[in-house]
């Protein structure tokens, strides 16, 4: 009888100590997830660290395995493919780090916060560098065709910067105002930038001053994201009202690939079209899509993910053409951003009542914790506290 009324207390207890997500849980908070085989399967690259949001990575581009991860406490490097990762400059990046990249020699490198643009030239000190205080956060940088040459999609437009970030200049003539949430480079030398601003898809070519529109055949002012073909640098793909396009002429023209997603108002971030598969992945507000026959059909992809949680970089191994990365926020990436652009935090989206909710709530546990130790505690004073069961367990007679 005694053991009987022991159980429901331990019992209480065992489920109050695993309130908390298991740190084998991927799918308790967001972070960093690798596949090897074109979306199929999934595994977390930061297991064992804590991270609330990735929100932009960047591979080197003579190292694979060196890793620049922007999340929204700060910047991480790994040296081994994402076994192991340091912490860059903790009192200097500051907050959450939107965007980041390498040079073309693979150690100098670029980041920005909300306060700043930070670069490093050997990989090891971190420096803040001239930029407008209209373009940060950056939302995407992007190496160009040219030796030192990078731009930058800013809440307030295009940058450049021929010196790899130690001066800037305005580069958005023709683009409506407002934030460009895509910039992407065409490999090469040929220099054509593709930017997503104002939801329109523009373009403009190396040694032209302005920017053209160049969505025709796609969803007018709906326009999510583009990304350049794996193999052949004339198509591009694109995202426009819940529809995947191709060009197959730089952008001069689109067509529809496949069938629209499952659901209406799909909010597209990254694509990744695999070559010479039938495999086509994105992330997006839902989570991440894959479709393993050409468009045709769509599965949210489960497993490993947090299907949960709003999917947002997007990026492919340059020396491994199968092998992607994909990144998961706990906040809406939206929301980060407006709370970047505006010098909130996460915290200020509490209001009183939801504040004091939790709160009750705490208290309510600790309470029932308290109490079931209290329980504990008299149960183990009494005279003869545990002693029947003992004899029992030991295989020996009650006494």
């Amino acid at each position: 009888m005694t053991r009987i009324r022991l159980w429901p207390a331990a019992a209480f207890l065992a489920l109050l100590w695993s309130a908390d997500a298991s740190a084998h849980d991927p799918s308790a908070w967001g972070g960093l997830f690798r596949s090897r085989d074109d979306g199929a399967r999934w595994l977390p690259v930061n297991e064992g660290r804590f991270i609330g949001g990735a929100l932009g990575l960047a591979i080197s581009p003579t190292d694979a395995h060196h890793l620049l991860l922007g999340t929204d406490s700060g910047l991480l490097r790994s040296r081994n493919g994402g076994r192991d990762w340091v912490v860059e400059a903790p009192a200097l990046l500051i907050g959450g780090v939107f965007a980041t990249a390498f040079d073309g020699d693979g150690v100098r490198a670029l980041a920005s916060t909300a306060q700043g643009l930070f670069r490093t030239e050997d990989g090891i000190t971190w420096r803040r560098t001239a930029l407008a205080r209209e373009a940060l956060p950056a939302r995407a940088i992007v190496r160009g065709a040219a030796p030192g040459r990078v731009h930058l999609a800013g809440t307030n437009g295009v940058w450049r910067s021929e010196d790899w970030g130690a001066s800037w200049t305005s580069d958005s003539d023709g683009l409506p105002a407002g934030p460009v949430g895509v910039l992407i480079a065409l490999p090469g030398p040929s220099g054509v930038l593709y930017a997503v601003a104002g939801r329109r898809l523009w373009v403009r070519s190396d040694g032209v001053r302005s920017w053209e529109v160049s969505d025709a055949g796609m969803a007018e002012g709906r326009v999510d994201a583009v990304a350049p073909d794996a193999g052949d640098p004339a198509r591009l793909w694109a995202v426009a009202g819940d529809q995947l396009y191709l060009s197959e002429h730089r952008g001069r023209t689109w067509r529809s690939f496949g069938r629209p997603f499952p659901e209406a108002n799909t909010l597209v971030r990254g694509i990744a079209v695999a070559r010479g598969t039938a495999a086509i992945v994105l992330t997006s507000d839902r989570g991440l899509l894959r479709s393993a026959d050409h468009g045709r059909t769509w599965q949210l992809q489960e497993g490993m993910l947090p299907v949960h949680l709003e999917a947002g970089p997007l990026v492919r191994d340059p020396t491994d053409p199968v092998t992607l990365y994909a990144g998961f926020a706990l906040t809406p990436y939206d929301e980060m951003w407006r709370l970047a652009v505006e010098g909130g935090t996460t915290l200020g989206r509490l209001d009183a009542l939801s504040l004091a909710g939790g709160v009750a709530f705490l208290a309510v546990m600790a309470l029932a914790a308290v109490a079931a130790l209290r329980w504990l505690g008299r149960y183990y004073r009494k005279p003869d506290g545990g002693a029947a069961w003992r004899g029992r367990d030991a295989g020996g007679p009650a006494r």
